[in-house]
């Protein structure tokens, strides 16, 4: 060093910068010492004193925070930037210590040392020994690492001057700046060259160790691996296009959505985990497209999703009237239900089952349930379901796993409160894949349903919610335990006048809105529809009747536009014209009384009907016959009814051993029908007894119900339909069993006017009202008597 100060220089601290002699550079200034700094040196000979500050975090340094040894540089160019920032483009002279602060503001300035000059003729020999050692661990370090570019290497083997060459080296491999900073304060040559000399050894051997390990996982990565790399540098290729990210880009998309799907704890941990594993896969893999179809179906379930109800009662009522008329039992249990709704929050849906014949609007009710609710309404049909996975979904380790119909119905509402409709419930089957029936059973119970487990799914999903409706047909093929979870209500066939009211207020309006008709342009009186629902349908609903008001709308159509008249009046004279000859036809009540004949009443899918029994005796050997297709329960009521005749002869002037010289034929027409029900116990019971008396049966007379062999009368089912088919009858009394009268009240007003209902206990009662007189007792033989007209 020099034995005295040579330089006063304004001094500019660096933050992780060293700036070495001979080193040509540009940084930006904004600090407000710095600025003072630069200024003041270009007022002067444009030399300034750049040293290194020790930590780079520290904004504002003092003098304990700067390094002593730094670079004399000279000002070459200063460029204002916008933010009070200057660029400076400077150049290195030679290095410098700091000997004293002579000022710190508004800038730092020092008196600098700078180095001594040395002979370099006696050290010329060190020199060359120490700089061939750095230029072959230079070209060493070259090899190893790909950081230096030629020209670097081709300046630094052309420098002749050592003292440079250390400079230029340490400028372009050092990274550290400690390191550095050891090269700038080694201000003998020599000194300067070892010490560089010595970092270059330890950063070959790091450089060294690096390569090592490359190699040894070169060695070890796989083809899984390799294509992950390619995979990753495809990511990388595709982000820089703006393309698809890849399997991240998708991962993150997935994650995005679970973050805002509010999901239940239990579900937001199994689409993480499945996330997690698909993060991991290719985006080829056969496993990660299942992975994607499972998290698009847990995302797409509306687990917090809810419609709000419309509690309003009036509302509901109104709209239930404007779909339907009649069905006042379904209509009062949904008031009621709303009702219950507006008291509590937290009340469980009402699971419902709706039994009827076809045709009675159970499907079309449940839509407009759901209509006056405000609620979302699916419809989901099991008849003939035969695999329990079709419910409950199949496991995911099945190929083509997908959720049951619960849970994909559910979806496709929206919401987790809808009305679920399970149409055709009697109809549901089993077979070697399971019993679909068994798999209802915890979706239609209340107490479990909210956590129902979805196979597929494998996380519980709360139908609390759900308001379910079911339809069936009949009760007998329900299973029991499934039967038990429903509240029946049953929808019984319409009457004539319900059936008529429908066709006027709702089949006709729309059948003429479907086919383009005008107001007022088809016209059809009370008796008319009476005619088509008397003789072109036999059914419990009202089907048919819209398919021959629908029949009677085209043709009415084609007339309207032949003729040009506005409007066709349809009556009973020119039915035939439209609708062809009448297709069906009801048995009237006989005018005169029978011996042998009277008249039952059966209750069919279609609704009631009348069943004309007839019997006759005749010479023999004690034979029962029995025709007209009879079922087993029918055939034993014959036998019953014969036993408590032949238990009670002596009543009936009969002699004790009639049925030894005397054959029995009972027989229903239409024998291509089949029969059967425990019904027609009386009737038959009355018929032969008529038959065995000679006493005529009265033609205005119907009966129904089954007798036990002490001649009680038992309870029967259908009285609805029964009385309905006996009024189409022209039927002025009907006999029924004592215990029935409670099913008087589903029988309107109207129809109790014109028929007279009789509830009988007994046979004895029975036949007081069904023949023309009472059998009476004689002692002596067999009166068969003639038969009266």
């Amino acid at each position: 060093m020099s034995d005295k100060p040579v330089k006063r220089l304004p001094m500019l601290p660096l933050r992780g910068l060293t700036i070495f002699p001979y080193m040509v550079l540009h940084f930006d200034v904004g600090r407000s010492r710095s600025i003072a700094a630069l200024e003041e040196a270009m007022i002067n000979n444009q030399e300034i004193f750049l040293v290194t500050q020790k930590d780079i975090k520290i904004d504002d340094p003092e003098i304990d925070d700067i390094y002593e040894v730094g670079t004399i540089a000279k000002i070459k160019q200063l460029l204002k930037l916008p933010g009070e920032t200057i660029r400076v483009l400077v150049e290195g002279l030679e290095r410098g210590k700091i000997l004293e602060y002579t000022k710190e503001e508004p800038f730092f300035e020092v008196v600098l040392a700078t180095p001594k000059r040395y002979d370099k003729a006696e050290l010329e020999l060190q020199l060359e020994a120490v700089s061939r050692n750095l230029l072959s661990s230079f070209e060493d370090y070259v090899k190893l690492s790909n950081k230096i570019s030629p020209e670097t290497l081709l300046s630094v083997n052309n420098l002749d001057d050592p003292e440079r060459l250390a400079d230029i080296i340490a400028a372009n491999v050092l990274v550290r700046t400690e390191d550095k900073q050891k090269v700038l304060e080694a201000f003998h040559p020599i000194e300067r060259l070892e010490t560089l000399y010595d970092i270059m050894i330890r950063e070959i051997e790091i450089l060294e160790i690096e390569n090592k390990i490359n190699l040894r996982v070169r060695k070890q990565v796989d083809k899984v691996q390799r294509e992950y790399y390619l995979r990753e540098q495809m990511k990388a290729i595709q982000k820089e296009l703006g393309e698809s990210d890849g399997i991240a880009g998708e991962v993150e998309e997935y994650q995005g959505k679970i973050d805002k799907a509010n999901l239940p704890e239990e579900a937001k941990e199994k689409a993480e985990r499945e996330l997690n594993r698909l993060s991991k896969m290719g985006p080829g893999s056969a496993e990660g497209s299942v992975i994607r179809t499972y998290l698009d179906w847990i995302l797409d379930l509306p687990w917090n999703v809810e419609t709000e109800d419309n509690l309003d009662l009036k509302n509901a009522s109104r709209i239930l009237d404007e779909d339907h008329y009649g069905l006042e039992k379904v209509k009062e249990r949904v008031i009621e239900y709303l009702a219950v709704r507006q008291l509590t929050k937290n009340m469980k849906g009402p699971i419902l089952c709706f039994v009827g014949p076809p045709g009675v609007g159970k499907t079309s009710i449940a839509k407009s349930i759901a209509r006056s609710l405000n609620r979302k309404f699916v419809r989901m049909s099991v008849g003939g379901v035969r695999d329990e996975a079709e419910i409950r979904g199949h496991r995911r380790t099945y190929v083509g796993a997908i959720p049951g119909r619960i849970i994909a119905s559910i979806k496709q509402a929206g919401s987790k409160n809808p009305v679920f409709l399970l149409d055709e419930i009697d109809k549901i089957g089993n077979d070697f894949r399971g019993d679909p029936a068994s798999a209802l059973l915890e979706v239609l119970d209340a107490e479990q349903n909210f956590a129902f487990r979805d196979h597929y799914l494998d996380i519980a999903f709360d139908l609390s919610k759900v308001m379910f409706l079911t339809t069936a047909n009949t009760l007998d093929t329900i299973p029991r335990p499934l039967l038990d979870r429903m509240e029946v209500i049953r929808i019984s066939s319409y009457t004539e006048e319900e059936k008529r009211n429908i066709a006027s207020k709702y089949l006709i309006p729309k059948q003429m809105k479907e086919h383009g008709m005008p107001e007022k342009s088809l016209i059809l009186s009370d008796a008319t529809i009476s005619d088509i629902i008397n003789y072109y349908t036999r059914e419990a609903g009202v089907r048919n009747l819209e398919r021959q008001i629908a029949a009677i709308c085209r043709k009415a159509a084609r007339r309207i536009l032949e003729t040009g008249r506005p409007s066709v009046r349809i009556t009973g004279n020119n039915l035939k014209k439209y609708l062809g000859a009448p297709r069906f036809h009801y048995d009237k009540a006989e005018d005169n009384n029978q011996v042998g004949v009277v008249t039952g009443l059966a209750w069919t899918s279609v609704g009631g009907d009348t069943l004309y029994i007839e019997v006759t005796s005749m010479s023999g050997t004690g034979k029962l016959v029995l025709t007209g297709q009879l079922g087993d329960v029918m055939k034993e009521s014959a036998r019953a009814g014969f036993s408590y005749i032949r238990s009670r002869a002596k009543e009936f002037a009969l002699e004790d051993n009639f049925h030894e010289k005397l054959d029995i034929h009972i027989h229903i027409p239409e024998g291509a029908i089949p029969k059967d029900g425990p019904s027609a116990g009386i009737t038959m019971t009355t018929a032969i007894i008529s038959a065995l008396t000679g006493i005529p049966a009265r033609g205005e007379v119907a009966m129904t119900g089954e007798i036990t062999l002490r001649g009680r009368i038992l309870p029967i089912g259908g009285l609805k339909e029964k009385i309905l088919a006996a009024h189409r009858a022209g039927i002025k009394k009907v006999l029924i069993p004592v215990e029935n009268r409670r099913d008087l009240d589903e029988i309107s007003d109207n129809i109790k006017k014109k028929i007279e209902i009789v509830a009988v206990e007994t046979m004895d009662e029975v036949l007081s009202h069904a023949l023309v007189r009472i059998p009476e007792p004689i002692s002596g033989g067999q009166n068969h008597g003639d038969q009266e007209s």
